[in-house]
């Protein structure tokens, strides 16, 4: 195949689904593969270009589906291989391709492989992290564990297994115990379970947490900082020394540059240097990755439900920074939401009834103007906010719950817990969509959602979504739109301006003689715009937003986007 001079993702857009919350079909509260098909048509009317749909495959569910126990099958909760055979053919007649989610930095314990692995004598034994308890100390006993390592869900990192009297390696929930990526028989058999869903008709994958595959050798006791979790663990089990090497043989082993396939990494403790080596063009790595930095800089301490104010100069500054780093070779990834990060309105904005809409609108028009692939989170179209949640008993996830009961349990103040949660739990992204506002459950499920609807639900659903003209569903239509009309929106050359202004955020995309301006007020207040320090308007073409009046005062959350042909 051709290699292209752009890739075809350079003017695509994502949008991911979280499938047990889009849409149910059976009426058993849970969302599935029949609900997802049953709304394709409203993708395709979106003017996406690909869909990332987050696990389906089947799962003890302890970690919504992160947790796979047979990476061939589909989860009953969800449906069947034949659902899934025609969801990838209904995508495919609609002009849009699939990527499925990639878990394989560990599997469920209740894997075949994990299951076989238990067994010392077993061949499978070195396909996990197995090792005795540390040395003068009795295996089970408090401070046995091989390293002091931690798991980012809490609590150590290691599990004991009674019969065998050693200890697996589990970054995250114990169910989700680390594959040895070390071992070559590993990786060929997660080669070739990739080759086998590209043969079904994926088109690419989302490869959750895949900078973790490779850890430092040996597994060694990480330096304890006072009041950090993590100490220095997360240096030693992310990026490792064999990262480009693993990367390299499974693009390789599956074809994935010479099919053109679409791949993304989500990659924790990853800068602007490294993204570039794990995305640069001369090298089939990745297609782009998914970073952090910019979805840490509203917290305050050593978690993330530690809260402080956002600072938006530094915000821009960093995605600017992004920008500079892979503007001629690597790519980026850009986001606000998905299933692990909470609602923008609500996060960085302003979820209030009288700026939601304009809130929405602005987070949504700064992002898609900026280089690179934009994704949109289910819900995210219709500007769907945070959870609301005020009891713990409401929420599900496993990484909330774990941090409640063991930040209560060392006597934090549960109201102030609680708080940290409501803006910042995965749960506030996971709540399920609702269709319209006159049927039960909001046209969810027949059934009792698995997670409760946001309260506000009534009056944000993608019924009224749909009959608003300028609302943000519409606004979401005209942003995709205009990344495939303009090559400009598609590569041009990223400048910021008023770098250090706390309230606007003003920036130019330059390709040849043509020009965008983005011009956004992101605060509730009116503000002032220094029009002598913007590129003359002249002629120029208001493309998106505002009336096309004075320019010198923008109304609460209002963002313009002109087009200047120099």
């Amino acid at each position: 195949m051709e290699k292209l001079s752009h890739p075809w993702w350079s003017s695509a857009v994502v949008y991911q689904i979280y499938p047990r919350s889009f849409c149910d079909s059976d009426g058993d509260g849970i969302g599935d593969l029949r609900g997802i098909i049953g709304k394709l048509d409203y993708l395709a009317d979106l003017g996406i270009d690909v869909l990332w749909l987050s696990p389906v495959y089947a799962s003890p569910q302890d970690d919504n589906g992160y947790d796979i126990s047979d990476y061939d099958a589909i989860d009953p909760l969800f449906g069947t291989l034949a659902d899934f055979d025609e969801l990838a053919t209904g995508l495919h007649d609609r002009g849009i391709r699939l990527v499925m989610d990639l878990v394989v930095n560990h599997t469920s314990d209740e894997h075949a492989w994990f299951v076989e692995s238990r067994d010392p004598a077993s061949p499978k034994r070195d396909w996990y992290h197995w090792r005795p308890a540390r040395e003068g100390f009795e295996p089970g006993t408090p401070g046995a564990e091989p390293t002091n390592w931690a798991s980012f869900f809490g609590g150590s990192g290691w599990a004991y297994d009674e019969a065998s009297g050693e200890y697996y390696l589990h970054l995250f929930s114990p169910k989700q115990p680390d594959l040895n990526w070390e071992n070559p028989e590993v990786r060929e058999a997660v080669y070739a379970m990739m080759r086998r869903w590209v043969d079904r008709g994926v088109d690419g994958f989302r490869m959750d947490v895949i900078n973790l595959i490779s850890k430092t050798l040996p597994l060694a006791d990480g330096r304890q900082e006072q009041g950090a979790p993590y100490s220095d663990e997360v240096e030693r089990v992310a990026n490792g020394p064999r990262m480009i090497e693993f990367l390299e043989e499974m693009n390789a082993a599956v074809g994935i540059d010479e099919r053109q396939l679409f791949t993304v990494g989500e990659m924790v403790l990853c800068d602007a240097d490294r993204a570039r080596a794990y995305t640069s063009r001369e090298h089939p790595r990745l297609g782009m990755v998914f970073t952090f930095e910019h979805m840490s800089l509203d917290q305050g301490g050593f978690s993330k439900f530690d809260l402080r104010p956002l600072h938006l100069p530094e915000l821009k500054k960093n995605l600017a920074h992004w920008q500079t780093a892979l503007a001629d070779d690597g790519w980026n990834s850009l986001y606000w939401e998905n299933h692990d990060q909470p609602r923008v309105v609500s996060r960085f904005g302003d979820d209030s009834p009288g700026h939601r809409v304009a809130a929405a609108k602005a987070w949504a028009t700064v992002l898609h103007l900026h280089k690179g692939t934009p994704y949109v989170y289910q819900g995210e179209e219709i500007g769907m906010t945070n959870a609301g949640f005020t009891s713990i008993d409401d929420y599900r996830d496993i990484e909330s719950l774990n941090f409640y009961h063991e930040a209560v349990g060392a006597g934090a103040d549960p109201a102030a817990v609680l708080a940290g949660l409501g803006l910042k739990s995965r749960d506030n992204a996971r709540t399920p969509i609702p269709w319209g506002s006159d049927e039960p459950s909001y046209g969810f499920t027949r059934g009792t959602p698995w997670l409760p609807l946001n309260a506000n639900a009534d009056t944000i659903n993608v019924q009224a979504a749909l009959a608003a003209s300028d609302g943000v569903l519409e606004h979401y239509k005209r942003l995709i739109a205009l990344r495939h009309e303009l090559e400009v929106v598609q590569l041009g050359r990223f400048e910021l301006l008023l770098a250090d202004d706390p309230k606007l955020w003003v920036f130019t995309r330059t390709l040849s003689s043509e020009t965008v301006l983005v011009v956004a007020n992101m605060s509730s207040e009116a503000c002032g715009v220094p029009v002598d320090e913007l590129p003359r308007l002249g002629e120029a073409e208001l493309l998106l937003g505002g009336s096309g009046g004075d320019i010198q005062t923008l109304d609460p959350w209002e963002a313009r986007v002109y087009l200047i042909r120099n």
